[in-house]
């Protein structure tokens, strides 16, 4: 493709030097990779600015730039306004327009986008579309899974992912839209049928400092024009504000209020939950979910709402929301044939904590050990407030680390040990994940339920920057292997 012929949708071309029928063979935000006939995007980011590292991109087999300032090079250059903007029009324009041949529905939110996502999949593939995921747990298009290392990939390989899925006749692509990504703009250019919003709880502060920006970071995926129709959680106070600046057609769905789709004669027990959901002038249908938790409830009713505006009939939306067992480090219980239950979870996150101990709690007979830690380098407000958290709704809480990244994981334990003392809660700090698991799985006696937070689906565990394989399935299922050949039986102290 010639490189006149990627710019005719990119509104940020400020000026261009070179021959512009120069052949374009790949797109890259890399200069390390080798490519033939490579277009490389200088893009400006936090610490590393790409112009300076052009001629390494060049040497690497690029023919043209796309730049914020020309640099002393000689091939062919592009000057644009929005370097980031300009590359998710690029990219998008280099595989064909991917996303115009796909109903594209896009979930942002703080928590649930994930459980939504794989909910609203089995509703499409119930209805008959062939259906794909973008979001944290990777890229999923049928048995086929990819691993992604963003929520919301860089627009280069999120534009070459629906490539894929477009080549292998996915007609629905059901994505995770982080806040992360609008504010780069990695959807730039994009639209989408659907876009739904679940919630605001705090999170992210280390990236938008307050509150107020980052909801206006999400608000602005519905105000932006990227979203022809909208699905709003009318429980969450925010939606309030969206709805006064939208002006696409929207639906709002909820459980306290008002709402076009609402859920009544909820019942959330161990095996799931079950509630009766009005579909919008529709007869009531009875769902039995059997994944538990009220934030669950608000998921099914998030993908319910999703699929009515796409005009799937309310009997393939009972039996797409049935049909899910289990969602990735999602209130995932694990199989560990003891006297206790073990339960691998995402929440890291204040509310996500909260809800998932409340949830727990729930179905409970015994004693509720949380272990939890804190991700490093991110926000550091939140620490205590997980803390106090753990301390309020768990039994016993060992505070260990999650992804400390390049800090001290001590320093932060002691910011969660600031949240947890006045509670007056028993607690232990073991900073070792691995050892925390073992002290937990230890001490477990009949009926109680242990709640591993923070890593969900990650494979991996981050220290001094290094990724180390750090899979808790496996790590549990080695632990209790251990136990058992050390004559240990799990249940007592």
């Amino acid at each position: 493709m010639k490189l006149r012929e990627l710019l005719t949708d990119v509104p940020y071309v400020a000026e261009t030097r070179g021959d512009l029928d120069t052949e374009i063979r790949e797109v890259t935000s890399s200069s390390k990779d080798r490519t033939e006939g490579g277009l490389f995007f200088c893009i400006v980011g936090a610490r590393f600015d790409a112009h300076d590292y052009a001629w390494e991109a060049v040497e690497n087999g690029c023919a043209a730039l796309v730049v914020e300032h020309f640099v002393e090079l000689p091939v062919p250059q592009v000057r644009v306004t929005d370097g980031r903007a300009a590359m998710a029009r690029i990219a998008e324009a280099f595989y064909g327009f991917p996303s115009r041949h796909m109903q594209m529905i896009g979930i942002t939110g703080t928590k649930g986008k994930t459980t939504t996502t794989y909910l609203l999949k089995s509703i499409c593939e119930k209805a008959g579309l062939k259906c794909g995921i973008i979001g944290s747990t990777g890229t999923v298009l049928g048995g086929c899974h990819l691993d992604s290392k963003l929520t919301t990939p860089d627009p280069i390989d999120l534009q070459k992912t629906l490539r894929m899925m477009l080549d292998e006749g996915v007609q629905a692509v059901c994505m995770e839209v982080s806040a992360h990504a609008i504010d780069m703009d990695r959807l730039d250019g994009m639209t989408y049928e659907v876009g739904c919003y679940t919630n605001l709880s705090q999170d992210h502060l280390d990236y938008f400092y307050t509150m107020d920006r980052y909801f206006e970071t999400k608000k602005r995926f519905f105000t932006s024009g990227m979203v022809r129709n909208a699905a709003l959680n009318a429980d969450e106070e925010t939606s309030k504000k969206i709805e006064q600046d939208i002006a696409c057609p929207f639906i709002t769905y909820g459980i306290c209020v008002d709402a076009d789709v609402f859920a009544r004669d909820i019942e959330i027990t161990e095996e799931g939950a079950h509630f009766t959901v009005q579909l919008h002038d529709t007869d009531d249908v009875r769902i039995n979910m059997r994944m538990t938790g009220m934030f669950n409830v608000y998921n099914a009713l998030a993908a319910a709402s999703c699929a009515m505006i796409l005009g799937i009939e309310p009997a393939k939306i009972k039996e797409g929301l049935e049909s899910v067992t289990r969602v990735p480090g999602r209130i995932e219980v694990l199989q560990t044939s003891t006297p206790y239950k073990v339960i691998l979870d995402y929440s890291h996150s204040p509310d996500a904590l909260e809800n998932i101990l409340k949830t727990v709690r729930q179905f409970t007979r015994g004693r509720v050990i949380a272990l939890f830690g804190c991700g490093g380098d991110r926000d550091k407000g939140k620490r205590p407030m997980m803390g106090e958290i753990g301390g309020r709704l768990a039994d016993h809480c060992i505070l260990t680390s999650d992804n400390p990244r390049t800090e001290n994981p001590m320093v932060i334990l002691a910011a969660i040990e600031k949240g947890i003392k006045p509670t007056g809660k028993s607690y232990e700090v073991i900073e070792n994940r691995r050892e925390a698991i073992r002290r937990a799985l230890t001490m477990a006696e009949d009926g109680d339920v242990i709640v591993l937070a923070g890593k969900g689906h990650e494979t991996y565990q981050e220290i001094m920057g290094v990724k180390r394989p750090f899979d808790e399935k496996v790590i549990v299922s080695e632990l209790l292997l251990e136990m058992k050949q050390q004559g240990q039986d799990g249940q007592k102290e």
